[in-house]
């Protein structure tokens, strides 16, 4: 009995020694929770009860020149549901509002519920517009699912020009990160703070009754203003789509800037895409060609490969040879060293033999005696390969590397090309041979970018001045107010200001006399180089045409370069399929610029001017009106009044001098119609007889001699078609004779 009370009495304490470790263990491990562990355990409690939105912040706008927007984001909306809240009940009527205003397929919208069930949060569709956000709200409210589908706002990024410009803008992926062009180089600058709406959820996540929210408002990214130009992109990119239509050719690229600051003002590449779509390809061409002409994974997936290459701003990344455009920068660096003069003669008959090569001009019996002026104008290869021997591997890459092209050129664009020594161009240091040095004074063994030609060819234009190219103007905050602004930049004086005029003037005669007549616009004395060059390694004979020039000569506003890649058929000269798109766009650019025409002697004849108004004047005082200054308009009168009531062309529109105007002198009257005639394979004069005749005007474009060689090719109305009797038809003109290099 003793023993077993003693046992008794040990068991107790026992029993109590283990509910006091418990107790110590216990009240251990809460002070270890509440003090070691207590903050961890909060933010876990808190984040189990408190939902956090996120508020996507807009992203900067991009605009051109003159604040018209070419990327901006708008409005829309995203749709998410709560899974944990889809009962049995609710679940057909979920899906029914789902599927029917969204239209989204029911059997996968089933599933992504189904496998989600357990969480508070599925998102359901992104980039909602207003309408389809308002239908969807107004089920969600008669059905009763306020506390199942939820709308939140967000952003979807648009571009108004669609294609327009589209290898400059870029695009930006779903995450509404920028993928391409100034929206990946600018991303950081163009997104903005995201902000977000933080409040106290149940476990299914629904708001409590005492509603805890705190809002960080979103903060807008910076916004890009351009240099480019609406107008003026578009007026190039119709021209280069004019020119791959007509040629055939596989690229065509051009620029247009401002010569004095080195300002780019448009700058396309065809084929181009939509970045409001930009998985889409445009062109099936480009995916046929990948069919073809492709590696063995691009033809696998053509149109894969097609996407990258449409995207690639090739006007800053792709190499060409540049052909005899080069000849006016080595014929400025001999002419700044004084290796030749005004005055230097040579002989050409038509071919030269250099390191045991033969090296032909196009014309195969030679040009005769010429000067450095003639070289340029006959675009003389033998000539341009004697002036580069003169100066000597060392002198030629002086100015060579001077003018730019052993660089990039720095321009504020992602994606430009690096010139490579021995790929690129020849580097007397590694190797430079007297062969190499024959090849490349004409442009034949050289490669460079569309974007180091204008550059270089703007030295030329602006007294010798090598500038910064750059796209972007300004950057902008959130209110609009500037945060940064370009200034214009001088990398270096290339050549003397006397030096680039001398070579200007000859760029000048090369348009007026020489290979780029199908540049020449009357009235602003063009002045320009034509190339074309051989594609060296190409499996057939691939050509690239082109042309670089400015305008006007004396006070040049806008350089251009055109470049087209592989154009098919006979005709694939740069002085006969380049230079007219190059002449389009300078006076097209240059009259919107409002730049106004200087007429020489002879160009009378195809002089154009603002028609003036004479509405609400006596006819005979109409009549005088448009007989003031030499002016010959064919005035034609319609109707028995004694006053005019309306005019065609309007007032202000351009004119041919020469031209049609026709007077109504009473309301209401119908208008007169005139059939377009073809104007195709007519001289200047021809077409402007005819034109008359029919009652209509037209606009010159290109070439406007009295050669007989000079004939319409194209004409921007359709024969046949009827137009109001005084309209302006635009026809251009073009030479196919003494303009190949």
């Amino acid at each position: 009995m003793r023993s077993t009370g003693l046992a008794a009495r040990r068991g107790v304490i026992v029993m109590i020694l283990i509910a006091v470790i418990a107790f110590l263990a216990c009240f251990l491990r809460i002070a270890y929770i509440a003090v070691v562990k207590g903050d961890e355990y909060r933010e876990k409690a808190e984040a189990q009860q408190l939902s956090d939105t996120t508020i996507t912040a807009s992203r900067g706008t991009i605009y051109d020149a003159n604040m018209n927007v070419l990327a901006q984001s708008a409005s829309v909306w995203l749709c998410y549901i709560n899974p944990a809240r889809v009962t049995e009940a609710n679940r057909t009527k979920v899906l029914s509002v789902l599927s029917d205003t969204l239209g989204l397929d029911v059997v996968d919208l089933a599933r992504r519920i189904d496998k989600n069930a357990n969480y508070g949060y599925l998102k359901i569709k992104g980039e909602i517009e207003y309408r389809e956000k308002t239908a969807l709200l107004e089920q969600v409210r008669e059905n009763k699912l306020t506390e199942v589908i939820f709308v939140d706002p967000d952003t979807k990024r648009y571009y108004p020009g669609s294609s327009l410009a589209s290898t400059v803008i870029g695009f930006t992926g779903t995450d509404g990160n920028g993928l391409y062009g100034l929206e990946y180089l600018y991303d950081a600058t163009l997104t903005g703070t995201n902000g977000r709406i933080i409040t106290a959820k149940d476990s299914y996540q629904l708001e409590l009754d005492n509603a805890y929210e705190v809002t960080y408002e979103a903060r807008q990214g910076s916004s890009l203003v351009l240099t480019i130009d609406n107008e003026i992109q578009t007026i190039l990119e119709n021209a280069l789509a004019t020119a791959l239509d007509d040629t055939g050719a596989r690229n065509v690229y051009g620029i247009v800037m401002d010569t004095q600051t080195g300002a780019i003002l448009a700058m396309a590449n065809l084929p181009d895409y939509d970045p409001n779509s930009p998985f889409d390809v445009l062109y099936p061409q480009l995916t046929n060609y990948f069919e073809v002409n492709g590696t063995d994974s691009e033809k696998e997936d053509p149109v894969a490969a097609a996407r990258m290459e449409q995207w690639k701003n090739k006007s800053i990344a792709d190499f060409y040879y540049p052909g005899s455009v080069y000849k006016v920068f080595l014929v400025s660096g001999a002419y700044e060293e004084g290796v030749i003069d005004e005055n230097t003669e040579y002989y050409c008959v038509g071919t030269i033999n250099i390191a045991n090569r033969s090296i032909k001009d196009f014309n195969p019996t030679g040009h005769g005696y010429e000067t450095p002026r003639t070289l340029l104008v006959n675009s003389c290869n033998t000539f341009a390969v004697t002036v580069g021997q003169m100066m000597g591997q060392e002198l030629y890459f002086k100015y060579f590397q001077a003018f730019g092209f052993t660089e990039k050129t720095g321009v504020d664009l992602p994606g430009e090309g690096s010139p490579a020594v021995g790929v690129t161009y020849h580097d007397p240091a590694v190797s430079f041979t007297l062969s190499d040095l024959a090849s490349s004074s004409f442009g034949q063994s050289i490669n460079i970018t569309p974007l180091q030609t204008v550059t270089a060819v703007s030295a030329i234009g602006n007294g010798g001045r090598l500038m910064q190219p750059y796209v972007v103007a300004k950057i902008l905050d959130g209110d609009g107010n500037p945060i940064s602004v370009t200034q214009p930049t001088v990398k270096r004086q290339v050549i003397s200001p006397s030096t680039a005029a001398t070579v200007a003037s000859w760029m000048e005669d090369v348009v007026k006399d020489g290979t780029g007549k199908n540049a020449y616009v009357a009235g602003y004395h063009v002045a320009g180089k034509t190339g074309t060059s051989e594609k060296i390694g190409a499996k057939d004979d691939t050509y690239i045409g082109s042309f670089a020039g400015f305008a006007p000569v004396n006070n040049p506003r806008v350089s251009v370069v055109i470049v087209i890649d592989e154009p098919q058929g006979a005709n694939y000269s740069g002085g006969v399929i380049a230079a007219p798109v190059a002449g389009e766009v300078i006076e097209k650019t240059l009259t919107y610029l409002g730049v106004e025409p200087s007429y020489g002697d002879g160009e009378f004849a195809v002089k154009t001017a603002p028609l003036p108004s004479v509405v609400g004047m006596p006819v005979e005082e109409a009549k005088e009106e448009l007989a003031k200054e030499g002016y010959e308009y064919t005035v034609r009168v319609i109707g028995e009044g004694q006053t005019v009531v309306a005019q065609v062309p309007n007032a202000r529109i351009i004119t041919p001098v020469n031209g049609v105007v026709v007077l109504y002198t009473q309301n209401n009257l119908e208008k007169e119609m005139s059939v377009v005639p073809d104007f195709s394979g007519m001289t200047v004069s021809q077409a402007n007889r005819i034109a008359v005749g029919a009652g209509l005007n037209i606009r010159i474009s290109g070439s406007a001699s009295g050669e007989s060689t000079v004939i319409a090719y194209k004409q921007d109305v359709p024969e046949g078609e009827t137009r109001e009797s005084g309209s302006v038809i635009t026809v251009s003109f073009r030479t196919t004779s003494g303009v190949h290099d």
